[in-house]
């Protein structure tokens, strides 16, 4: 058990509670990503474990960011990964009414108070870590006034910035975030659900806490973030005339990830700029990016078990999470032969096709066996030629023999070029002695070079590398963008994949290449390289 499942435990043993209901309470103001699914998932397997019930809940109380779209997206995401949060998402909005008849209660009960300080001048009358805050002007209003000045925000009296409503607490706390907090605003927005209805909304910090005790809450599990923002959550529940139990708040470990930002600033920068082609764009650790790079729930689930549930803030290599990946698309993905960038070959002896046979799966019979032919024309990858080889290179070069994967020998005599010198084919000759599973030993070759025939066809294939060149930072998060993250070619498909594509297969292996998605029949993503630098 986890540290968070041995406490709810024990209180469950000792009677405290009749059901476990926790929630994840998302601002509908971006998509969901890899590390939500982390925090996500934490509380949903809570209320599985103990029998209990999952909210998915949207803290929409801030017009100016939230928008249906965001909605909509992170319904769909909670669909995808499984998580079950019953008939219907609630919305913060929806208690809109009862958050602010509780203001009400906090400023008869000479707990809160409306402020005419700006922004700037609470900042400074709230001191610093090392200094007392100082308290304001109107901090003993009268009780009368409070609630007509209230009165006054909510019927849009007074201006946007005029004033706000402060929790009366204490100036001198430790903790910042008790010295008088705000706990209304005046925002002259219409909001995507409630329209022009408002222009007064709630800090997250005070609605949070009523919105968990009136879906019945009993834990309310955050990331550490939240550590100094609990004694808050206590105060408001604490001081409000409720007659049912109150929900606990528990923080866990924030989860970091190398190689990625997570931050919501700044994957709306990166897809506001362009660089990117949206919020599914899959070189982003967004959910619907792992979705359409062709990763599945299962995958995150993996990936997630290993993280467990932390106590304090750790940094994960997200490459743990493709090492995961290769695991499972190693025991489930079919191996075909696919090239991304296309090298034509003319094998000039060839006088008929030739029939052939490969396995679908390097390790695995059950996946059977598939026919190919080796056709005159056939398609090899550029770079598996070299004109100027390199040292130790062990591929195809003029005058060179390599073995065709599941095919012969071929050997290269000649090399056709267009009048810029680039490369646009190769003469072979093939031995016709040398056929893959003869058992042929009359002598050797050095590599084996993977091909399609002149029978596959051409298909878009878009490979990925790391989003950055380097840590992004305010200043640099354009700029560290890495040109190269995205490279589209046209490739070439082996003839069989598209039947067995329509079987309902649509991730494989293609020899030599790497894990590939195939999103439709004119769209190859690849998922991951082969091998990775991460070791479980």
């Amino acid at each position: 058990m986890n540290f968070i499942e041995k406490i709810i435990r024990k209180e469950v043993e000792a009677g405290k509670h009749n059901k476990i209901v926790t929630r994840f309470p998302p601002e509908p103001n971006g998509y969901l990503h890899i590390g939500s699914a982390f925090a996500i998932n934490i509380s949903y397997q809570m209320a599985k474990k103990f029998d209990g019930k999952f909210n998915l809940r949207f803290d929409d109380t801030n017009p100016t960011k939230e928008d249906i779209e965001y909605v909509h997206a992170i319904e769909d995401d909670f669909k995808w990964m499984g998580f079950d949060y019953g008939q219907e998402a609630y919305f913060g909005s929806d208690y809109s009414d009862q958050i602010y008849d509780y203001a009400l209660e906090l400023i008869n009960k000479g707990l809160a108070y409306v402020c005419d300080l700006t922004q700037d001048e609470m900042r400074t009358y709230r001191g610093t870590l090392t200094e007392k805050g100082t308290n304001s002007p109107y901090r003993d209003r009268s009780i009368e006034d409070n609630l007509d000045l209230f009165e006054k925000m909510r019927l849009g009296e007074i201006e946007e910035g005029g004033c706000v409503l402060r929790a009366k607490i204490d100036m001198a706390s430790p903790n910042l975030y008790m010295r008088d907090p705000v706990i209304y605003r005046i925002l002259k927005k219409d909001h995507y659900r409630t329209g022009d209805k408002w222009c007064i909304y709630p800090m997250y910090d005070y609605a949070h806490p009523i919105q968990d005790y009136i879906e019945g809450v009993t834990h309310s599990l955050c990331s550490n973030e939240f550590v100094n923002h609990r004694p808050l959550y206590e105060w408001v529940l604490n001081n409000l005339n409720l007659d049912k139990p109150l929900p606990r708040q528990i923080e866990f470990g924030r989860l970091n990830l190398t190689g990625v930002v997570t931050s919501k600033r700044y994957l709306k920068q990166l897809v506001a700029s362009g660089v990117l082609e949206g919020w599914d764009d899959p070189r982003l650790p967004t959910l619907k990016g792992l979705k359409k790079r062709g990763i599945t729930p299962k995958m995150i689930f993996d990936f997630l078990e290993e993280i467990g549930v932390p106590k304090n803030e750790s940094t994960i290599d997200y490459k743990l999470l493709e090492y995961f990946v290769r695991e499972e698309l190693k025991l489930s993905a079919p191996c075909f032969m696919t090239v991304v960038n296309p090298l034509k070959v003319v094998i000039t002896n060839l006088e008929s096709d030739q029939a052939l046979v490969a396995d679908n799966h390097f390790k695995d019979a059950s996946f059977g066996k598939r026919d190919i032919t080796l056709t005159k024309e056939i398609y090899i990858e550029k770079d598996d030629f070299s004109e100027n080889p390199p040292a130790k290179y062990k591929r195809l070069v003029l005058g060179g023999e390599v073995r065709l994967k599941h095919g012969f020998f071929i050997k290269c005599h000649d090399i056709i070029k267009d009048d810029s010198g680039e490369i646009t084919e190769l003469h072979c000759t093939y031995d016709p002695e040398t056929k893959s599973g003869t058992g042929f030993t009359g002598r050797k070759v050095k590599g084996t070079i993977h091909w399609v025939s002149a029978k596959s066809r051409e298909i878009e294939i878009r490979t990925y590398e790391e989003l950055f060149l380097e840590t992004p930072s305010d200043d640099t998060l354009i700029e560290s963008v890495n040109p190269n993250s995205l490279v589209i070619t046209k490739g070439r498909v082996e003839e069989g994949l598209d039947k067995v594509f329509e079987s309902g297969t649509d991730r494989f292996q293609f020899i030599r290449m790497g894990y590939y998605y195939m999103e439709n029949k004119d769209l190859i993503h690849r998922i991951v390289s082969l091998k990775g630098t991460h070791k479980k």
